[in-house]
């Protein structure tokens, strides 16, 4: 029987890839078969990274980029294929959590959440359909949130531009794929809900998780690392070959509330 699974021959591309989720993603698909195109601003800790990688058995190379600069993001693309032939598959993980009550927020706060949560998607995902257009073949994820569908309440954290930014990803991602499907390309998302990550750090360091995932998750608990490989293989490979423009929540049923 034919795997599925199997990225063997595929090359991938992952933004925010120094640390976190993005680190567990390059992983995830290494761990496949997949040799792999790290980048992040932090050249230093992509090449720790790089070293892991490489000790699973598959190519990686590392590139440093702020994807929120469209200049630094067509160099990346223009790397990343010049090095390793070609992107089959894309994992739109870059993002940041700056986060205020709505009348407190500054403008640049604003900003920088849109332009890193949401913009830069747009940006990577068009400089790399470029050459999958040309090829016949790519997968997108972009990586969403349960905020893609849900807030909080107010009393806990104010999301508002956190929010804005996911449920953005969640249109993104539904349009380029209505686009971009004749050309076999699959685009989808993937919207976790709370995972340690270095993002999230001061939330799990102060205690204050806890009773919010009591109140809010079924299972109680944040995300264990790993948890979010199933989502993200299934739409790397060929297994979603018939599947675009969804959004899948890995969140231990906190949107079931």
């Amino acid at each position: 029987m034919t795997n599925l699974f199997n990225l063997q021959g595929k090359v991938a591309l992952v933004t925010g890839a120094s640390s976190g989720l993005g680190v567990q993603f390059a992983k995830a698909l290494a761990g496949q078969g997949a040799d792999v195109v790290i980048a992040a601003r932090r050249l230093e800790k992509l090449e720790a990274v790089k070293k892991e990688i490489e000790a699973m058995g598959v190519k990686c190379h590392a590139v440093k980029c702020d994807v929120t600069d469209t200049a630094n993001v067509i160099a990346m693309v223009a790397e990343a294929e010049a090095v390793m032939g070609k992107i089959d598959i894309l994992v739109n993980n870059a993002g940041v959590g700056d986060t205020a009550p709505a009348t407190d927020m500054p403008e640049d706060m604003w900003n920088r959440v849109i332009n890193t949560n949401l913009n830069s998607l747009f940006f990577v995902a068009r400089e790399c359909a470029k050459g999958m257009i040309k090829r016949g073949y790519g997968k997108i994820v972009n990586i969403g949130s349960i905020h893609s569908e849900v807030v909080m309440n107010n009393a806990t954290w104010p999301v508002t531009a956190y929010a804005a930014a996911k449920g953005g990803v969640k249109m993104l991602t539904k349009g380029l794929a209505s686009e971009w499907a004749k050309h076999g390309i699959t685009v989808n998302a993937i919207g976790p809900a709370y995972f340690e990550s270095e993002m999230t750090d001061a939330i799990f360091q102060s205690g204050g998780l806890d009773p919010v995932e009591s109140m809010y998750c079924p299972m109680g608990r944040a995300g264990k690392p790993g948890e979010l490989d199933g989502a993200l293989i299934y739409f790397a490979s060929d297994a979603s070959s018939y599947t675009s423009g969804q959004l899948l929540l890995v969140d231990g049923g906190w949107t079931t509330l």
